[in-house]
This record gives structure tokens, sequence and C-alpha cells, in this order.
């Protein structure tokens, strides 16, 4: 429902700390009467919003606004430039992400003037988003698939979003697909049967050694950075994100549920898939204190959560075109798979699939996984 009542609207930008936490609460208040809505653990946006603590900030720019009516915060969005980012037309592209705002034309308007204007200023003649706030991060505005929660690190939307954003002069640029698994299928048998057969000769499957943590989430964002180069918006992770992913996954992941594939001793390949950390959240209002670290260890560590998310997988491109490449993704998720069945888990999201990653779609509907939700990239040109 449209409501324009409360008076004008006001676009104010957020510069102190007081102001982020209004910035997080938004939809968290927006969004309270979702039954699917879950709301992000506010230390952990926290951590993810600020320059101190996310190095995406040392490649990039970013401002929040929130949008204020009658008193009552009713909308927010941020504008970012990555220079890392893929140029167009000889220069960097402007982002929007953060987007949350009550059904009214108004307020999308009003947000969409100031981080527009604030791209223009910086010489950017397009804008494309949501990305939350990285390519690497949450992307895409959710237009299909509203009748279930999110995945952990996946975002949820109101269904009127997307056509208040088209108002504002956006058109799709790419979608990405999320394909729901239930541990219980097995592969179709013809594959199967190859990859119950063991490995191809000089191919070696084995779990993530937490003794070398951090050297193998280097290995891992190395064959990110190599398999996914030729993936529309690729960005390279640096060496700083990937120390802050490494140290922001280690309390949730779990080594029986990362797979690593070498060929003749060099890895090749990997699938991580990570306990779905909402399922645990979906009761805690987003706050950790007093009991709620005490929750969320036991409900991971002990009671158990019974879906997963896989964010990364990805084969050495020297490799994908092989025939050890080519049943490589399907060794790796039969493994995973066989770990997660024997956890409790019952299933797992392949998440996300750009429309165009045909090669990674096909896997998908090979082992028989629907596209359960649909997340939209938009574009509008600043010229």
């Amino acid at each position: 429902m449209t409501s324009r009542s409360g008076g004008p609207v006001t676009v104010t930008e957020v510069r102190s700390k007081s102001e982020l936490a209004r910035f997080i609460r938004v939809p968290m208040d927006l969004n309270r009467h979702d039954p699917n809505w879950i709301a992000p653990l506010i230390s952990e946006r926290q951590a993810a919003l600020s320059a101190g603590s996310n190095p995406f900030f040392e490649h990039a720019d970013v401002q929040y606004w929130i949008a204020s009516r009658g008193g009552r915060d009713v909308g927010r969005i941020s504008a970012q430039i990555d220079a890392l980012a893929p140029l167009v037309h000889d220069a960097h592209p402007g982002h929007f992400g953060m987007i949350a705002a009550e059904d009214d034309p108004e307020v999308f308007a009003a947000l969409f003037a100031a981080a527009e204007a604030w791209l223009r200023k910086r010489g950017c003649e397009q804008a494309m988003g949501p990305f939350n706030l990285s390519v690497n991060e949450e992307v895409g505005l959710l237009v299909d698939g509203f009748d279930t929660p999110p995945m952990v690190l996946m975002g949820h939307d109101p269904a009127y979003a997307g056509p208040r954003i088209e108002e504002q002069g956006y058109a799709k640029i790419r979608d990405l697909y999320a394909y729901i698994c239930h541990t219980s299928d097995d592969l179709p048998p013809s594959i199967l049967k190859r990859v119950r057969r063991g490995p191809a000769e000089g191919v070696t499957l084995r779990m993530l050694e937490m003794s070398r943590y951090d050297a193998e989430v280097i290995a891992l964002t190395e064959i990110l950075n190599d398999a996914w180069s030729n993936n529309w918006g690729f960005t390279p992770t640096t060496e700083a994100e990937t120390a802050q992913l490494a140290k922001s996954l280690r309390p949730v992941i779990d080594k029986r549920l990362v797979w690593f594939a070498e060929i003749d001793g060099d890895i090749a390949g990997f699938i991580a898939v990570l306990p779905n950390v909402n399922e645990a959240i979906a009761d805690l209002d987003g706050k950790l204190l007093p009991f709620g670290w005490a929750k969320l260890l036991w409900r991971l560590k002990v009671s158990g959560v019974k879906t997963a998310r896989v964010p990364l997988m990805g084969v050495k491109r020297k490799y994908a075109g092989g025939m050890r490449g080519q049943l490589m993704p399907f060794q790796l998720i039969d493994a995973a798979a066989q770990q997660a069945r024997a956890l409790g888990y019952e299933r797992f999201e392949l998440s996300w699939v750009l429309e165009d990653n045909l090669p990674m779609r096909r896997i998908a509907e090979t082992i028989g996984a629907p596209a359960y939700k649909t997340y939209r990239v938009y574009q509008k040109d600043l010229a």
C-alpha cells in the first residue's frame, strides 16, 4: 500500500555512528511484519558498513543516505564507486546499494536523486545495482521467490521494490539465480556412476585443513579470481579482503563442508558450503546480547541448522575444459553433499549464479536443482 501522508520527504547524508545505526535499522523496521524477513546481526552490519573494518573501502568511495518523513525513517540508499570494478566506456561505473524504502514513489525518487547526484558529481555516467556494497558481497534485488526466507549473505526485498526502482528509469542488466538442492537426492545415475568410480588419475579430493586455514583461504581466493575472471562484473578480491574473509568465516566454517580438488598436486578446484546462519539468528532481532551468542553457538554447533548455502565454488580455467576438470564440480558437490547429509542438513542453496554463466547453470540443472529465487541487477544512464 502506498502512503504519502506525513509531510515532505527529507534525505540526509549519514555522517555519524548514531546515523549509521539508524541506517542499519531502516529495513529492520520496514520489513518487521514480513514473515520471511530475517534481521541481520547489527554488529556484523556495523563492521561491514564501516571503513575501519571493511577493506572494500580501501579501493572504493561510499556514501549513505537516510530518507525521513514526519520524524520517522522511511528509506535508505548507498552510492559507491569501486576503483577495481571493470570500466564501462573507459570510466568507472557508479553503483547503488542498500536500498530499502516504504512503498512510496516519493521516497524512492528522493533517495535515487541523492545517490545519482553524488555519482554524477564524481563523473559517473551510469548507475547500476544494488550492490551491498561490492559485487563480491550481496548482489541484486529479489524479484522472484518471496515466499521463503533468504540464506546467509543473500538479500530479501519486498515485491514492490522492483517496480519502484524501474519507475526511476532503471532497467534490468543481469539476473542472478539461486538453486535449491536436497541432500537426500543423489546425482543423476550417469554422473553418479562416474563420480563414485573414484577420482581420475592424478586427481585427489580432500577436506579443508584447519591447521593451514589462512593458506587454504588464500588458495580458495586465487581459484575464485581465476575461475570467475571472465564473468560479468568480475572484480578481483584483494589480499586484505581475503584476510577479512578468512576472519569472518572462521567461527561458522566446518572443515567437513569445504572440499578441495588437486590435480597432480596443484589445487585445481574447491567447494565451500556454509551453515545457513540466517536460520540460527531468525529470532534474535539482530542482537547478540545478552544471550544471542549462546543461542547462535548452540544452534550452529550443537542443535544444528537444517539448511546451508554454497556461496563459493570454482575450478581453475586451465583445468575446466579437460575431462578431469569437467567432472570435478560434480565430484566436489557429491563429496560436500554426503558430508552435509551425515551432519543433518536437509537442503542447500547454490547461489548466486549469473544468468549468462551457462556452465554453472548446466551443472545446477544437471543435478536436478530448480532455480527458486531470482535477483536482478539494474542499470541507468546518468549522462
